[in-house]
């Protein structure tokens, strides 16, 4: 979409004008197939494309609702003008856009709204002292009218799109049907491309939301195009070569974004074929004109990640409806479950009406703990397990920060605070588990935190800064941050990724927040306007809601960023900081755990004296601990070298004893005491003593059977069906060799029965 704006500048009388003059003499386009519309109330800018720009009466035409932009119920608003061109009469009917038959033949390319009243709740229109112009001009809708195609998808760009995108489907035979996957495909290809480019990952929310339904739609029409093997990688590669002279970080994100999309499709293809195979069973067992019913859509929502939309696209393809009302009933049931569970959760929670009553009363609390460890404050008010003051220095868990604990001290009593939490907006809730002595509404408090906690917390969290500063710095700006958790004896960092981290990146991620700590660099938490942090370069997190005042913690020269908690006042005062673990926690989404401070130090003597344990068992000094290992790995492996040699000796040996006991060239015997690889080599043992068929049953020491079949090369004797039935007797299954097969099972009671039914398989009960 193009677009220009002007508030309070330029209006009606120069954006008309300016819209003519861009069409037809900068575009060239021919006046004589230009319509223009006003809202049926607006004579001025009829007028103004008449008299001031020389638009005949006839193609000027008046429109209602159409032609009127409104906001909202309230708030600024006003009529619009729009032009359309004339695709000629092969194309429908004469009568201009007016002619709701003609919606083929002219089509709107600009539209010009004219903000200049500002609707009130009683309906009134106040005319604003400032009006405003808001262009759109649709680029693809221009770019097809100079092209003289008769869509988007005829333009160059495109055109080199959907062949491309033929190419990597194999598509020769270009019917209606695979026109408009083919179609689809190039437009979800571009989109996804630049989502991705732009930061955005696949998500159950917002934005990612919406690139997940995109990239499931385009999957789904490459599986409709036949197109077995992924794609979206291809795509990618596809977009870059044809926009990648226009957009050069789509060049540089080359890799990144294939990666991206290539491992939600992955995801995606693998829930695909089986939700589609249910669709496919539930839509062959309706009758003509039955709806696919709502909870079959919903099981599909719920289970394989279908969106609604998703399978209403898929129904329509062969003319059936989905029983939405039935599927939002579903979805209502399930949202009313989770309701009641979370009451269930809460239903011990304390009335929260008295703490709103308090909060309206006396206003927020007074948070004065970042200059203090201590303050004097007034009790408002003391209940079963908490108390509220007016003023306090103690944390109220907020922003990942766990909150402080403490005490808070009258001249009667002495509170033991566990946690403190919001009650109410602004409102410091501290939670008690004792009170030695009584506090009453009105005494004055001294609040004490507990200062050496809250220091482990300042480190921990100005630290979590940091490690985000470097996972952007070592992974890309794709990084956001989705979660934290900063407590006194770690942090934790929940961030958008997608792929696990490298151990050479956790390197990296340490190094770069270490020599932050180490450059002591002065550490500024400031308050500002919000205007005044973006104008910082503050990051702030699409989604998060921030107020018109907000605190920016600046953390040395590579963190700015939105936060609230409290802070160290100096890198050096966080320590040596090291990264403990790094995983997954769902689809595009990681979670690293560090330790600072003085967490970091006893870390460190942990790991020493894991490390002096494990040598002393080796018999080595530490420093040869490693050698030491490998010593004993090459013994070991000498041993079990050796007990192999062994074991294959018994099992020879034994072998001739268990050949004495063939009858009519089989045997089938109960060996125990022996593991699934002994008995496979006794059994090939007794087979090379000329016999036509063997089955060996073991009852395992760690529990379980396993069972062996080798039959002779050319016999009458098939190895996997001698113990079928036998496998199942002993609750198990296994392989489906002719010559050769092993099962395994879990019933070691029933072996004596299942060998039973291998002598009668053989012939020899």
């Amino acid at each position: 979409m193009l677009g220009n704006f002007s508030f309070g500048d330029y209006f009606k009388e120069d954006a008309i004008p300016m819209a003519w003059e861009f069409f037809t003499e900068t575009l060239g386009l021919d006046p004589e197939r230009l319509w223009v519309t006003v809202h049926h109330s607006d004579e001025e800018a009829a007028e103004i494309w008449h008299t001031g720009v020389g638009v005949p009466k006839e193609r000027i035409q008046y429109l209602d609702e159409d032609n009127w932009w409104r906001m909202a119920d309230t708030g600024p608003n006003g009529p619009c003008s729009e032009i359309f061109w004339d695709k000629g009469p092969e194309y429908g009917p004469d009568g201009g856009p007016e002619n709701p038959e003609a919606d083929e033949r002219f089509v709107e390319i600009w539209n010009l709204v004219f903000m200049q009243f500002d609707q009130q709740p009683d309906g009134t229109q106040v005319p604003l002292p400032k009006p405003s112009i808001d262009t759109g001009a649709g680029l693809e809708r221009v770019l097809s009218v100079l092209q003289g195609v008769d869509a988007v998808w005829g333009t160059d760009e495109f055109v080199r799109l959907v062949d491309g995108v033929a190419s990597i489907a194999g598509v020769t035979d270009r019917d209606p049907k695979s026109t408009v996957s083919l179609q689809i495909l190039a437009d979800h290809a571009r989109s996804t491309t630049f989502l991705v480019n732009d930061g955005v990952f696949p998500s159950n929310e917002e934005r990612g939301y919406v690139l997940r339904r995109i990239v499931r739609r385009a999957v789904r029409h490459a599986y409709i195009l036949g197109v077995e093997s992924q794609v979206m990688a291809r795509l990618v590669d596809l977009v870059v070569e044809i926009m990648g002279p226009a957009y050069e970080e789509l060049v540089e994100n080359r890799e990144f974004i294939r990666d991206v999309l290539d491992r939600e499709e992955e995801s995606f293809r693998r829930t695909l074929e089986s939700g589609s195979a249910i669709l496919d069973k539930h839509l062959g067992e309706l009758q003509g004109g039955q709806p696919l019913a709502g909870d079959v859509a919903f099981q599909l929502h719920d289970t394989y990640g279908f969106p609604l939309e998703l399978t209403q696209e898929i129904t329509a393809e062969r003319d059936v409806e989905v029983d939405v009302a039935g599927f939002e009933a579903a979805m209502a049931e399930q949202r009313t479950r989770a309701k009641e569970d979370y009451a269930k959760k809460s239903a011990s929670a304390a009335d929260m009406s008295v703490f709103q009553e308090l909060v309206a009363e006396h206003g927020p609390t007074e948070f004065v703990g970042r200059d203090t460890d201590d303050a004097t404050g007034t009790v408002l008010l003391v209940t079963d397990d908490s108390i509220v003051l007016d003023r306090t220095p103690f944390y109220a868990e907020s922003g990942g920060q766990i909150g402080d604990i403490g005490t808070i001290e009258t001249a009667t009593g002495t509170a033991h605070v566990v946690d403190t939490v919001y009650a109410a907006a602004g409102q410091h809730r501290h939670l008690l588990s004792r009170v030695d002595g009584h506090i009453e509404v009105g005494q004055e408090a001294t609040a004490r935190i507990d200062a050496p906690r809250r220091n482990a917390i300042r480190r921990n969290h100005t630290g979590t800064h940091l490690v985000h500063a470097a996972l952007r710095r070592v992974l890309g700006d794709h990084v956001k941050q989705q979660g934290s958790w900063v407590g006194p004896d770690r942090l934790r960092f929940d961030f958008s990724h997608y792929e696990p981290l490298t151990s050479d990146q956790i390197a990296q991620i340490e190094d770069l927040v270490n020599t932050d700590v180490l450059s002591n660099h002065q550490v500024d938490h400031t308050e500002m306007s919000m205007a005044d942090a973006q104008e910082r370069g503050a990051i702030a997190f699409f989604g998060d809601k921030y107020g018109d005042v907000v605190r920016v913690l600046d953390a040395g020269p590579n963190s700015v960023e939105l936060c609230g908690g409290t802070h160290v006042s100096a890198l050096g005062d966080i320590g040596l900081v090291k990264i403990v673990s790094e995983g997954s926690i769902g689809s595009n989404l990681r979670r690293i755990e560090a330790v600072s401070g003085d967490s970091t130090v006893g870390l460190l003597r942990g790991e020493e004296a894991k490390l002096s344990e494990a040598a002393e068992l080796v018999g080595v000094p530490v420093d040869g601990l490693l050698d030491g290992i490998q010593k004993r790995l090459n013994e070991l492996a000498e041993l079990e070298d050796e007990v192999k040699k062994l074991r294959s000796a018994a099992a020879a040996g034994r072998s001739g004893e268990l050949a004495s006991e063939a009858v009519d060239g089989v045997v089938v015997a109960r060996v125990d005491g022996v593991g699934r690889d002994d008995l496979k080599e006794m059994a090939q043992a007794l087979k090379n003593e000329g016999l036509r068929a063997v089955v060996l049953g073991a009852a395992l020491d760690g529990g379980g059977v396993s069972l062996v079949s080798v039959v002779a090369d050319t016999g009458a004797f098939n190895a996997a069906e001698l113990i079928a039935d036998a496998a199942k007797a002993v609750r198990g299954g296994g392989g489906k060799g002719a010559d050769f097969a092993m099962a395994g099972g879990k019933d070691a009671e029933a072996l004596d029965d299942a060998l039973g039914m291998v002598r009668e398989a053989a012939g020899i009960a």
